[in-house]
């Protein structure tokens, strides 16, 4: 058996209480935690139970307020009024077709005005009462054509009727000064200007023509009329 000297003996002491205190230590740590999660769960559980209690007194107050009382009658809602609407009137569209038919029949394809001017293939007319300046104005293009029509492939009939409502519209919307293309009739049977020498007859038959003049040559030429209304 080897005897210890007091040194060794007293490093072997202190090694051992180093040990003993660090086993302390850790014994103690583990025991703190262990409570601090026991007291957690114990706090949770107190409130749970207090949060019930509450709730329980609230609806004890709840329903010890509302003792005795009686519900509401809700009366069933009352429709608004609504003035019955007025059903619009029907459109007579045999009676409109018919009052556009009349008037396209009231102009005549052989009409002859009093007061147009031929020279040789232009065409000019002025209604009675007018100056004769408007003439040379419409020639020089003194009012801007503000919209054009084009009656190239039509038939007499459908040309007639075309620029009838072609007309109206412009009157309608304070159209002043209108193109109408009539063309040559370089495609017609005898080659000859067939809606042009219609035109000037639908035309001086309309209230609302002032005048016509051949258009200028970059408007058409001997193939298009300009066309001055009347502003009212």
């Amino acid at each position: 058996m080897e005897i210890l000297q007091p040194r060794q003996l007293l490093e072997s002491l202190q090694q051992e209480m180093s040990r003993t205190i660090f086993i302390v230590k850790q014994l103690l740590a583990q025991g703190v935690a262990v409570w601090q999660h026991l007291m957690r769960k114990d706090f949770s559980r107190n409130n749970v139970m207090a949060a019930n209690e509450n709730d329980k007194d609230e609806v004890d107050l709840f329903r010890e307020a509302i003792k005795g009382a009686n519900p509401l009658k809700i009366s069933p809602k009352k429709k608004e009024y609504k003035a019955p609407q007025k059903k619009p009137k029907p459109v007579p569209l045999n009676f409109i077709k018919d009052e556009k038919q009349a008037l396209i029949d009231s102009i005549s394809d052989h009409y002859e005005p009093l007061h147009d001017i031929e020279n040789g293939e232009e065409l000019f007319y002025v209604k009675q009462g007018h100056s004769p300046d408007i003439l040379k104005k419409l020639r020089k293009g003194y009012w801007v054509v503000q919209k054009s029509i084009d009656l190239h492939g039509m038939i007499s009939a459908e040309a007639k009727a075309y620029v009838i409502q072609f007309i109206a519209d412009c009157k309608k919307n304070n159209v002043r000064c209108v193109r109408i293309v009539h063309g040559k009739g370089f495609n017609s049977k005898n080659k000859e200007p067939i809606l042009k020498n219609k035109l000037k007859h639908w035309l001086a038959q309309k209230e609302e023509v002032i005048a016509y003049a051949q258009a200028r040559e970059h408007d058409g030429g001997s193939g298009a009329v300009v066309v001055l209304l009347s502003a009212h």
